[in-house]
């Protein structure tokens, strides 16, 4: 995945006289602040102000605006409505997160203004439409908690699999966990950009970073939150200690999905802990240096070591192999 781009994440300042279309925009993209809005309207999906400026660059499309005649004319961009899918995955690919607000009923029917609502929010690390996805690498989303005790948690989750892990670092492993995860996304709480060890971590790996408000991350609720998704009171049948910071990392991370997802999260069935050790540990810049998974120039599959040796012949077969290469056993 790209070096993500900066999506908008102030609401645009409209100019007086809008139609009750536009009214309705801004007031979804206030709901939705940090996404680019794709607003549908009749065969279309239009993007406006800041949004169709960014996506015009990124999709090729042409940028003309609202109201010409206005002295603060709208930027505006837009492709058809069947072209969704190609122009979602172009967006994530960059770095983008991404709301797709729909036509709620026909509009030929409607009785005033078409209901629009936000029907899903697309982000790098939580896809799980297939047509998104490469079959043959994980697409994980990860979370950064930085305890008050110092220790660090991380967990990450493939949305498409469920497969949910979560662990304590010290700080200086973190970019050695983060450089093996390769997450698409990782969230944090927003502190962390005043944080000199951690920020710039974060920064150097490319990934998507999605600051979280402080009342994400109590440590109670997240704890709370996992107990309730898993049906028990307690983590030992996980062999998890409750308290540790990788629990508070996992529990946001469990409700940022549930958030962007707004569907059920039942294939998600267990909470693995990860020890540090039971592979070799290879460090951050030893790692790009062996060229693994990823070529040091341009950070892409092709002419790996990875892409040379696979000779698999299925999408999990190719992941397993990415998954040994990643981490090598010691024993």
């Amino acid at each position: 995945m790209s070096q993500p781009q900066e999506t908008t994440s102030a609401t645009p300042i409209a100019p007086r006289n809008l139609t009750p279309a536009m009214e309705r925009y801004l007031e979804v993209k206030r709901q939705n602040p940090g996404s680019i809005l794709l607003f549908r309207m009749g065969d279309f999906y239009e993007l406006f102000f800041e949004d169709a400026v960014v996506s015009s660059k990124v999709l090729g499309l042409t940028l003309t605006s609202r109201d010409k005649g206005s002295p603060n004319p709208i930027p505006m961009a837009g492709f058809p409505y069947h072209a969704l899918e190609g122009y979602l995955r172009k967006l994530i690919t960059a770095g983008h997160r991404v709301a797709v607000c729909e036509q709620m009923e026909d509009p030929k029917l409607a009785k005033g203004m078409v209901k629009r609502e936000v029907t899903q929010v697309v982000t790098p690390g939580t896809l799980t439409d297939e047509a998104l996805l490469d079959p043959r690498e994980s697409n994980f989303l990860a979370s950064v908690w930085p305890s008050r005790s110092g220790v660090v948690g991380l967990a990450w989750l493939e949305v498409s699999t469920g497969r949910f892990v979560t662990t304590d670092l010290d700080p200086a492993q973190l970019a050695d966990e983060l450089a093996r995860i390769r997450p698409a996304e990782c969230i944090h709480p927003e502190h962390l950009a005043n944080d000199e060890r951690l920020r710039p971590v974060l920064a150097r790996t490319g990934l998507l970073a999605t600051p979280r408000a402080p009342w994400c991350w109590a440590e109670e609720a997240c704890r709370s939150a996992l107990f309730k998704h898993f049906g028990t009171t307690t983590l030992d049948g996980f062999d998890i200690d409750g308290d540790s910071a990788g629990v508070t990392a996992a529990g946001a991370l469990l409700e940022y999905v549930q958030e962007m997802q707004k569907s059920s999260l039942a294939h998600i069935a267990r909470l693995e802990p990860y020890r540090r050790g039971s592979a070799l540990i290879i460090d951050e810049a030893t790692r790009a240096s062996l060229e693994l998974t990823r070529t040091i120039r341009e950070g892409k599959r092709d002419n790996s070591l990875l892409a040379i040796i696979d000779e698999t012949v299925s999408p999990m077969g190719a992941r397993l192999l990415a998954e040994w290469l990643s981490n090598p056993l010691t024993d």
